[in-house]
């Protein structure tokens, strides 16, 4: 194996769509090959690999893993990104972010060499010299690899003097394994603490062509380059004290500042908790700070002169009231609201469902790899919070649910569930796909599968208005633009949510006119509650287009129906006697006739039958 020292090296590879997907293999044997011949760890090479195409991607970076197993997993694992060529923006990605400290890269003062190894098949569509120079005088060496329809000049343009021992054509992707070999030979060198005497008085460390010194810890290396002296422990900074450090002859030890104490690990400090003492008489909360404490109150709460009680300002926050849109505060009250298209219900706190009309409604999430499974379980609540706004039914709203990564996956159907707690229960057991961002080919699954009778959506005929909602954090690695223009030609109302890194452009292109009604943008996952409230309003209108049955009221069914709804509003009104008092005694003979009236209407009808 290269015991030449440790390095830090960069693989740049070029994942194109020129690049078909056989010779993408045999550009990870190559990477494969050369890490496996490498001293790998924290202190000895690290390695970290990007791909791009028309944009980067980083693989895993410097820091990442330290082991060649975890390495070749995620090199196994690489989906190709199938893009443009740009090589210039991949050299400016790595001179300003792979190399960070930041991302694992060793500071300058350690002369850890810096080694970006650029494998490409094809011309750049950008340009490379500029950059490829400002890379170098960063003090980066670059090893331009090219592969069969490789241009010359521009590897010439990248790569580190001498050119002879820095750009390297290979005829085919078939002999690039052959070519690591040597490759690996060029990369390693000889070890020059093996082969020489280097007169180190601690330990030698060797790098491509030369060597040099280094001390043990607590020493430091004297002007000669080769010999140690004891150092202040302190002053090297590694101590890892959180507050001071004390030096003691050949040592040291941490101390805290005053109102803290160490803690087991002898370095860090923590802070005295006055609060435990039990003494402080806070009303809602203690907080303790250095030599003291301070009273705090919760959420809606105003601290009194004296330091230590609360007093309610907002009764929303102060409370539990229920509300289930909105709670809006008045001067020593409260109420609440529902939003536009709903109305506040009998109890004051809850609001009517959307119900005007009906749907069909098919939610598209992504469940690519930048989401994580953390942030996914907040996407099904989501979905949820919007089925509960719904009012379904099989002849009422109709919803099916759609997952996509690098490829599509329907959970449900539109036919599947009939009822809000079995749809609530499927989202809740719908698996996290993970990979890629195909937003297009959702698109397309959805127009041509999800939207059809065979899967539960009714015929345009019936006048049901079909609703896609599209959820997404990221860009799509597919053409959308299509699918979407066809989606909205067929009929379908379109609404597009992001969250995070969506890009406001494609989500614009998802939704419907007017686009500001039928897109939403949070910018984190555990903000999106309002992002429903948003749906519903906009959802609420789309839904009242939908065929409603209009019944005669002379009608038998539609008769007893009313005397059923008339029934139960007379009981309740009966059960709130009390509240009306002696008042309610007049009229309630009267009530009691219409009852009877009406049970002798549902008499007439029944003998008619």
């Amino acid at each position: 194996r290269c015991r030449t020292g440790p390095l830090d090296i960069v693989f740049v590879i070029d994942s194109s769509r020129s690049v078909r997907p056989f010779e993408f293999e045999t550009m990870r044997r190559f990477m494969i090959d050369i890490i496996g011949n490498l001293d790998v760890g924290p202190n000895a090479t690290r390695v970290g690999v990007i791909q791009y195409s028309s944009q980067v991607q980083n693989v895993f970076s410097l820091k990442t893993f330290f082991t060649r197993a975890d390495m070749e997993r995620a090199i196994n694992s690489i989906v190709p990104l199938a893009q443009g060529t740009m090589t210039g923006l991949a050299i400016q990605y790595v001179m300003n972010v792979a190399f960070t400290a930041q991302e694992g890269a060793r500071p300058p003062h350690k002369k850890i060499p810096r080694i970006a190894i650029i494998v490409t098949d094809g011309r750049p569509q950008d340009r490379v010299t500029e950059v490829a120079t400002q890379a170098r005088n960063a003090g980066i060496e670059i090893y331009a690899v090219g592969i069969q329809r490789a241009d010359m000049n521009s590897l010439r343009a990248m790569a580190s003097p001498p050119l002879e021992e820095h750009v390297f054509l290979v005829e085919s992707f078939e002999l690039i394994q052959q070519f690591g070999k040597q490759f690996q030979d060029k990369l390693c060198g000889v070890d020059m603490c093996v082969e020489q005497e280097h007169g180190c008085q601690h330990s030698c460390v060797s790098t491509p062509g030369s060597f040099y010194c280094e001390c043990n810890p607590g020493y430091r290396l004297n002007v000669d380059r080769k010999t140690c002296s004891p150092m202040d422990a302190c002053a090297d900074g590694r101590h890892g004290c959180q507050h001071h450090c004390v030096s003691t002859q050949g040592s040291y030890s941490c101390r805290c500042r005053p109102g803290y104490y160490l803690g087991q690990n002898k370095r860090s400090c923590i802070m005295m908790d006055y609060c435990s003492f039990g003494n402080h008489s806070c009303q809602h909360e203690c907080v303790s700070i250095p030599n003291g404490h301070y009273c705090r109150c919760r959420s809606g709460y105003t601290l009194q002169p004296d330091g230590r009680s609360c007093r309610a300002t907002d009764l929303c926050n102060g409370v539990d009231h229920g509300c289930e849109f909105r709670c809006v505060s008045t001067e020593g009250s409260y109420h609440c609201m529902c939003p536009e298209g709903q109305q506040l219900q009998a109890d004051g706190k809850t609001c009517s469902k959307c119900g005007a009309g009906h749907v069909d409604l098919v939610m598209v999430i992504d469940g690519s790899k930048s989401v994580r499974p953390q942030n996914f379980e907040l996407v099904k609540q989501f979905v949820n919070r919007i089925v509960d706004l719904l009012d379904v039914s099989p002849h009422g709203t109709r919803v099916g649910l759609v997952q996509y990564s690098s490829r599509v996956r329907t959970e449900f159907p539109l036919n599947k569930y009939h009822s809000a707690d079995e749809i609530k229960k499927a989202v809740m057991d719908v698996e996290y796909m993970e990979k890629g961002t195909m937003t297009g080919l959702a698109l397309k699954h959805m127009v041509e599968h999800s939207f059809s009778e065979l899967e539960g959506a009714r015929p345009l005929s019936h006048n049901i208005p079909r609703i896609g909602l599209v959820f997404t954090d990221g860009r799509s690695q597919d053409d959308i633009s299509e699918w979407a223009r066809r989606a909205k030609e067929s009929g379908i109302v379109m609404f597009a949510v992001g969250v995070g890194k969506a890009v406001e452009e494609e989500l614009r292109a998802i939704a419907s006119e007017p686009v500001e009604q039928h897109f939403s943008y949070s910018a984190d996952f555990t903000t999106m509650t309002h992002l429903v409230e948003n749906f519903s309003l906009n959802i609420c209108p789309e839904e009242g287009k939908g065929h409603t049955e209009i019944r005669s009221p002379c009608e038998c069914e539609a008769l007893v129906q009313f005397q059923t709804n008339t029934v139960a509003i007379l009981q309740s009104l009966t059960e709130k006697n009390i509240l009306f008092g002696e008042a309610w005694a007049g009229l309630a003979p009267s009530l009691a006739q219409m009852t009877a009236r009406l049970e002798e209407l549902e008499k007439q009808i029944a003998n008619k039958k």
